[in-house]
Formats: C-alpha cells, structure tokens, sequence
C-alpha cells in the first residue's frame, strides 16, 4: 500500500491567523480603520466648505469635527458601520439650497443692521431689510467632498485590505 503525507503547516498557520483575527484583533483594527474613514471624510467636508467659500459663522464648519455639539458620529459596533454629518439646523438649506422667503410669500421685513457688507439679525432692530423671493443657489460641499473621497477610498481601502492580509494571514 502507497502512502501519501500532506504539510499542514500552513493551513494551520492559516487558520490559526484567521482565529486570532477572529479573537478581536481584526476587529479591533477595522473599528480603528473605520474612524480614520470617518475623521478623513470630514476633513474633506471641511476642506470643501472653505473651498467654495461658504459664509459661515464657523458653526458649519466646526459641527463637522469629530466630538463637536452638532456632529453626528454613531459607529455601530453590529456591523461595523459608521455615520457622520451635522445636526445644524441650517446645512441642508447651505448644501442644497433654498428660497429666501417661505411658499407664497413674496416679500418679507427682517429686522437687524449691517456691519460692513454682514447682515446681523436682531429681532428689536427698528431697522432691517426687505427680502424678496428668489432662489438661494446651494453649495453642494457635501456631494463635492463625497466625490472626491469615494476616489481616495478606493485607493486607501485596497492598500489597508493589503496590510490585512500581511498581517494575519502572511499573504
């Protein structure tokens, strides 16, 4: 009778990659990769914010940092999953853009003052202005920097998926 012997030694060392990977050590690397994603596409939204000059206060720009009051940043642990953007009231009017008064009315008083070429709202200013209607072109930061980083994340997600596979599994 013929025998045969097969080295295991490698699907061992392969599986034995794939339990320690499985112990928390891939998961742990892929919940830290993830918040990088997420910081780096907030940047991004940043960058694309002064880059088209929106008029801000700094509470746009700044609600896109991570841990700032009017972010949002859930990162759900089940299946790894990550959720950035704003709560500010006012960026969607920003992004998409907006009519200057509400449906049907044509023109409305606001009151407030100038400061230079900056209108300051103050509801017991005896002075003020007069809006008529008229669309607010938007700035669309957001789908601008959704652009550019759904281009660098191909590139980022292979070179990580890389170093995954050298890591844990000497691929």
């Amino acid at each position: 009778m013929a025998t045969v012997e097969f080295d295991m030694s490698e699907i061992r060392e392969f599986f034995q990659s794939m339990e320690r990977a499985a112990k928390g050590d891939f998961k742990k690397d892929m919940e830290e990769w993830l918040e990088a994603v997420g910081t780096d596409f907030l940047r991004v939204v940043q960058d694309e914010i002064v880059r088209r000059k929106v008029l801000d206060t700094r509470l746009l720009l700044n609600s896109f940092t991570k841990g700032d009051g009017g972010n949002v940043w859930e990162l759900s642990d089940g299946d790894l999953t990550l959720e950035v953007g704003t709560n500010v009231e006012y960026a969607g009017y920003v992004n998409d853009g907006h009519w200057t008064n509400p449906k049907g009315v044509q023109r409305r008083w606001v009151p407030g003052y100038w400061e230079g070429d900056r209108f300051i709202y103050d509801p017991s200013a005896k002075t003020g202005m007069l809006l008529k209607q008229h669309w607010v072109e938007g700035a669309h930061y957001f789908e601008s920097a959704l652009r550019i980083y759904e281009k660098m994340f191909q590139t980022e997600a292979e070179n990580k998926l890389q170093e995954w596979l050298e890591r844990y599994f000497g691929a």
